[in-house]
């Protein structure tokens, strides 16, 4: 990413802003992130935190539902949110010259969304059918992302569903909207960042206008969801009717980003070495040479790097003919790690992949919806908006020695295996 101006305050009710001014582009983009992920959400109320992302986009006290979407579309923007790990966000990207209507939206719908029993049960059924969808009618729905971390983690947060069980969906009271937004939706545990083209003293007085006056509240305790490392394999086995084939996923931990962020990128380098792009090691062994599998990948991050405090997942996922049985790939997996973990990749390997993250964040960066996303999350997670700014350089800084301690430190500890075995019914189907 190219040098960035970071500009930053604290309103007195607690909401932190980032002001980051690119005099290059026409938009402007403001985004609202919320320090409550499915990893928060209360025991018996699996979804909630997603549920509550669909309820924020149904109107405020001010405002009938749908006006937020014709307001942003009308100006010919674009708006959308997400539920992730450790947080929510909401954002839009409008004309440089709709900026004071996107800050506007972001402050009504913060200050008093629409509460009413219509709606949440309106969306209670919305996000039923996003699990139908996304989930319980696709070949590998939730593979891995949900089935995975019941095998590696033990606790309720790590190791829960944060798409959320139907019974408990439809439990959900008002009083538990309430009461979650109360607890988690203060301006204290939420942060507006605002990127584009801007002049940075007008927007922190028009970001006071309409974000100063929401009644402070305190910021909620956040919990450590630390849990010991698994001392060994744990493997478990579930059924998908839809599969063609059988897959697998494995699941390690990875360093603490915010304590050890040169060992985390050092991981992140590890699953590109081992399956992005042909030439790399998995996709030779397995796909190519030995024809194992079909599809490999592997992964820094359950949800993607860099997108979730401690802890989190590596992960290494595969889908193999019926006639090859997992613990052959497991088995390949296990040599190529013990390959990288005791003499690493060679330089001309590293630079390879280096090269195609680098590649991969300049394209990225190059939309002010995700260079605002990168850097508003960054902030929320770590307290360091840089960290987006200086991947690229220290993704490079990366040395094959520091890849080939990634590999050994997975091979030193206990994972996570997850088996995805397609039914007899399906098969007997085709």
């Amino acid at each position: 990413m190219p040098a960035v101006e970071l500009h930053r305050t604290t309103l007195a009710n607690g909401l932190r802003v980032l002001v980051v001014p690119d005099p290059a582009t026409p938009v402007v983009g403001v985004a609202l992130h919320v320090d409550v992920g499915f990893r928060s959400e209360p025991e018996g109320r699996t979804g909630f935190a997603h549920l509550f992302e669909h309820l924020m986009f149904q109107g405020s006290e001010s405002l009938e539902k749908l006006a937020h979407f014709r307001h942003v579309q009308g100006s010919g923007g674009v708006f959308n949110g997400s539920t992730h790990q450790d947080y929510t966000d909401y954002f839009e990207v409008l004309p440089a010259a709709a900026l004071e209507r996107a800050l506007f939206l972001e402050a009504d719908r913060l200050r008093a969304p629409k509460l009413t029993e219509e709606n949440l049960r309106n969306q209670v059924d919305v996000v039923k059918e996003e699990i139908r969808l996304n989930v319980l009618n696709r070949p590998y729905g939730g593979f891995p992302w949900i089935l995975l971390p019941p095998v590696l983690y033990d606790t309720f947060p790590n190791a829960h569903n944060g798409y959320g069980d139907f019974s408990e969906l439809e439990q959900a009271s008002l009083d538990d909207a309430a009461a979650f937004f109360d607890t988690f939706y203060s301006p204290a545990n939420a942060q507006v960042t605002v990127a584009g083209y801007l002049d940075v003293d007008e927007t922190l007085r028009l970001v006071e206008k309409h974000f100063g006056d929401i009644p402070a509240r305190p910021a909620p305790v956040r919990p450590s969801f630390a849990e010991p490392l698994p001392s060994a394999d744990r493997r478990q086995a579930v059924t998908d009717a839809h599969a063609p084939l059988p897959a697998l996923a494995l699941g390690y931990r990875l360093p603490d980003p915010a304590a050890d962020l040169d060992g985390y990128l050092g991981h992140a380098l590890l699953a590109s070495v081992l399956a992005d792009g042909e030439a790399a090691r998995l996709q030779r062994r397995l796909v190519h040479a030995d024809g194992l599998v079909t599809d490999i990948s592997a992964s820094a991050g359950l949800m993607g790097p860099l997108d979730a405090r401690d802890p989190d997942t590596f992960t290494i996922t595969a889908v193999h003919p019926a006639a090859v049985a997992p613990d052959r790939v497991l088995a390949a997996v296990d040599e190529e790690l013990d390959k990288l973990a005791a003499a690493g990749p060679s330089a001309d390997e590293l630079a390879r992949q280096v090269a195609r993250w680098s590649a991969g964040l300049h394209q990225e960066n190059d939309r002010v919806m995700y260079r605002m996303l990168g850097l508003g999350a960054r902030e929320l997670l770590y307290g360091r908006a840089e960290i987006a700014v200086e991947l690229a350089d220290r993704l490079a800084a990366v040395t094959p020695e520091q890849v080939r301690a990634a590999a050994e430190s997975l091979r030193s500890s206990g994972r996570g295996v997850l088996l995805v075995e397609p039914t007899a019914a399906q098969e007997g189907n085709e």
